[in-house]
């Protein structure tokens, strides 16, 4: 093929009319359309492509301003400094196109931040460029000198690989006294040309004529093309064959079987023997393409398919077929079969993915950009119409922007904790019968954005400790767990920092960040801190972070780290007693007052006296949980006059710790002093007892059973209430009192402990030691051997406190309980709602 050649002055006339064409939109569908000529050199303006578009040049670069193309991306650059579109390399329509009516390049404009996309179509103009070209330069025809006037010779047209008025061709035979020129129109750009037979020939006058066929195309200027025709006139033949059609039609499916009849054709001769004989065969002057697509018998005429049609490839086939005759010389005849092929949907659609977002972060607004999809079917009509579809139940949709352009966009919003990601499967399918279709899958990857919380595996912590722990020993480990991914998943523990007392919460626990283990800072003690309250934060490291708290109640278990001590004369060293030798059984010499700092067992104390000399039987016991030192049998002269009297005090805890006491006892001869008689005579008015000493016994008869009554009645108000104890602590404000039985039975407030912290916001709470308050007084009572039950230690101690507020009229006796965990422990009695509800009574 060649290029039309030009001076200057020429190409410039023809390449400014183009240069001046201004921008054109596509009508309703946002396309963008230039033209330009074909042949135009490097540098050839062809649009404002940036402002064109409603772009800032500014923009371009930070933008990532870019083009696109599937279709020879090199032909057109843009710059990206003024945004104008011009032309990179040769462009040539007939090799781009071929004879395409249309000839346009698709080119996608792609912004960034916000990603857009603009689709631009340059049209190819066509210039005439191609003049016409015959398939042979030389061609000789043989005509028998009897051949009849008028009679007519197909001659093979010139071809124009350029189109429209370009390719519209004009005919013009040099001067001939012998022939003359028919066109024949067949359709707009399909002629025969007949080469007709003016005068008769005569081989003798001219045994050979040179004719020249010029062939003018309809471009400015116009092209032409040559071919020279050589006649031989032969001396022998009187008729050729002939075909009933010039022209025959055929429509053939493209995907017809190898060896399908096309046609058969049938020429008829005149003549008889070997010069009526007719063989068939195509025309020398076919192309290659058709001569392997079809074949021809030479005997029956029939035109058979040998390889695979394609309509995608050639549309249609234009066969030239030579009947020639057996006779010296050969005769022949012409007829041409112009044969169009029927398309089938034979091609599967094509789908490209391209300009992806990936990863999308999971807060993106719907309608976000996450894709472009291009699909194609190389197909015709409805087999070729392609549409795009999602799977169901997607938080995506396509969005059709040009054509067969669609952008895959966010159709719901996204939640990555739900769904890590997406498997989107795009399925196109063509319109033929039956459709084919295709798929492409992209995977949609959901990026985390901090939108979780961290969640504690328990709302609230309630663990124990025992006191005097070793300095970072290990408490509990609190747990946290993050939704979200990497960064905003990884969780950090601190304390929730606060006063405790005088001292900060950070200077007795601490966790570790990481791994949120808490640990104790210093050795904790029960008699200072039974409960501590606080709280733990678990942070994420997003951003901005996000947190949680957990509560944490820590109990401080009691340890036996505080031995009895001592109360009154006998704390100090040994304690001295005169004792009437006149005293019976039974007699209450003292009472031996014991004080344990602990709670539960490790408070409850035990008297015991240790044994006296070997072979010695001491007239003396002790209560084993009332310490009063009493006689066992009446007194005799065998009795030593100088008693010592060891009394050990013994804990319950493990192991146990003691204190003893020592007392030393003179017996005296005469009656017992009315101090040490005093227990004895309790309670016993005789018939020389004074008047004001019988109505101090009846107040107090009355006192002790109206305070019954009344307590009574407390007690079944306080078990009603016990329900609503359960939503409130079991803590009351005032000073905590340790109460111990006395030696008359009565309850009485030994000596104040020091408060100990119940919760972090609550009053104190403080022990409630329980005592019988009257024990049998024999050494192998069965109350003494076994310790007493915690329900009998409450039912003593009741008796006991009205019996006090029978001889102290008028006076209010305080009792507070708690310590109700180290309570618990040793006891099955109390219940959680019990604390609460004693200590609403009591108060």
């Amino acid at each position: 093929m060649k290029s039309l050649r030009c001076g200057p002055e020429v190409r410039d006339r023809l390449l400014l009319p183009w240069l001046l064409l201004p921008a054109l939109w596509a009508a309703g569908r946002g396309q963008l359309r230039y033209a330009v000529p074909e042949e135009a050199q490097h540098g050839t303006f062809v649009g404002r492509l940036a402002q064109d578009l409603g772009l800032e040049l500014a923009e371009l670069v930070p933008r990532l301003f870019r083009v696109a193309s599937k279709e020879r991306g090199e032909l057109l650059e843009v710059n990206v400094q003024n945004g104008i579109l011009f032309v990179n390399a040769r462009v040539d329509r007939e090799e781009l196109c071929g004879r395409s009516a249309e000839c346009s390049l698709h080119l996608e404009v792609i912004v960034d931040r916000p990603l857009r996309v603009f689709h631009v179509e340059v049209e190819v103009e066509d210039i005439n460029d191609n003049p016409p070209v015959f398939p042979v330069a030389v061609k000789t025809l043989r005509f028998y000198e009897s051949k009849l006037l008028g009679s007519r010779f197909p001659l093979e047209g010139a071809s124009d690989a350029d189109i429209g008025v370009n390719a519209l061709l004009s005919y013009k035979l040099s001067p001939s006294e012998f022939f003359f020129l028919e066109i024949q129109t067949n359709d707009e750009l399909s002629q025969s040309l007949f080469l007709v037979l003016g005068k008769s020939l005569d081989r003798e006058e001219s045994a050979e004529i040179s004719l020249t066929l010029v062939a003018t195309d309809g471009g400015k200027p116009e092209l032409t093309g040559t071919v020279q025709i050589i006649i031989e006139v032969l001396d022998v033949n009187d008729n050729e064959p002939t075909f009933a059609q010039s022209v025959y039609k055929v429509q053939l499916l493209e995907n017809v079987a190898n060896g399908t009849l096309v046609i058969k054709l049938n020429a008829s001769d005149e003549d008889e023997g070997s010069n009526g004989e007719v063989v068939y065969s195509f025309s020398g002057d076919m192309s290659s393409s058709i001569l392997t697509k079809f074949k021809i018998d030479p005997t029956s005429g029939e035109v058979r398919t040998k390889g695979k049609l394609d309509y995608e490839e050639s549309k249609s086939y234009d066969i030239q077929v030579i009947a020639s005759d057996r006779g010296a010389p050969s005769m022949s005849g012409h007829c041409k079969i112009s044969v169009k092929l029927v398309d089938i949907n034979d091609n599967t659609p094509e789908i490209s993915i391209t300009s992806l977002s990936l990863p999308i972060r999971e807060d993106a607004p719907v309608g976000t950009v996450i894709a472009l999809v291009s699909v194609s079917d190389r197909d015709a009509g409805a087999n070729g119409q392609v549409s795009c579809s999602l799977p169901p139940h997607l938080p995506f949709k396509l969005a059709s922007t040009f054509r067969n352009y669609y952008s895959l966009v966010l159709d719901s919003a996204l939640d990555r904790e739900a769904t890590a990601g997406y498997q989107v499967v795009v399925t196109a399918r063509d319109g033929g019968s039956p459709p084919r279709g295709a798929t492409a899958s992209v995977w949609v990857e959901v990026a985390d954005v901090n939108d979780n919380a961290p969640v504690f595996a328990q709302a609230e912590y309630t663990v124990s400790v025992r006191e005097n722990n070793a300095p970072g020993a290990h408490i509990c480990t609190v747990s946290a767990r993050d939704a979200d991914a990497q960064e905003n998943a990884r969780v950090s523990y601190a304390l929730v920092e606060r006063r405790v007392g005088e001292r900060a919460l950070s200077s007795l626990v601490s966790v570790h960040a990481q791994s949120g283990r808490v640990h104790a800072l210093q050795p904790l003690d029960h008699e200072e801190l039974a409960l501590l309250q606080f709280q733990v934060s678990a942070r994420d490291a997003g951003a901005p972070a996000r947190g949680s708290n957990a509560s944490l109640q820590l109990f401080v278990l009691d340890e036996n780290d505080n031995a009895p001590a001592l109360l009154g004369p006998a704390g100090g060293g040994a304690r001295s007693h005169a004792l009437a030798r006149s005293a019976g059984a039974g007699h209450v010499l003292t009472k031996v007052r014991a004080l344990d700092a602990d709670s539960g067992y490790n408070a409850w104390l035990a008297y015991e006296l240790q044994p006296a000399a070997a072979g010695a039987r001491s007239p003396f016991r002790v209560g084993l949980y009332t310490g009063e030192v009493s006689t066992t049998r009446a007194l005799d002269e065998a009795d030593a006059p100088r008693q010592r009297l060891v009394v050990l005090v013994r804990d319950h805890g493990e192991p146990a710790l003691t204190a003893t006491a020592t007392l030393l006892v003179s017996l005296v001869d005469g009656a017992p002093s009315p101090k040490l008689s005093a227990r004895a005579s309790a309670g016993r008015v005789g018939a020389e007892a004074s008047p004001l000493d019988v109505n101090a016994s009846l107040m107090v008869a009355i006192c002790a059973v109206s305070g019954l009554l009344v307590l009574t009645l407390l007690l079944w108000g306080a078990l009603r209430c016990c329900g609503a104890a359960r939503s409130e602590g079991a803590c009351a404000p005032g000073k905590p009192v340790l109460v111990c039985s006395s030696a008359v039975g009565s309850w009485s407030s030994c000596r104040q402990r020091r408060p100990g912290l119940c919760s972090a916001d609550g009053p104190p709470k403080a022990d409630l030691m329980a005592f019988s308050p009257s024990l049998p007084q024999g050494p192998d009572s069965a109350e003494e051997r076994q310790p007493p039950s915690d329900s009998e230690y409450i039912r003593k101690e009741i008796r006991g406190a009205n019996k006090n507020v029978g001889r102290k009229e008028g006076q209010r006796t305080t009792y507070r309980f708690s310590h109700m965990m180290s309570l618990s422990a040793t006891s099955s009695f109390y219940t959680k709602e019990t604390p609460a509800c004693l200590h609403r009574l009591f108060r």
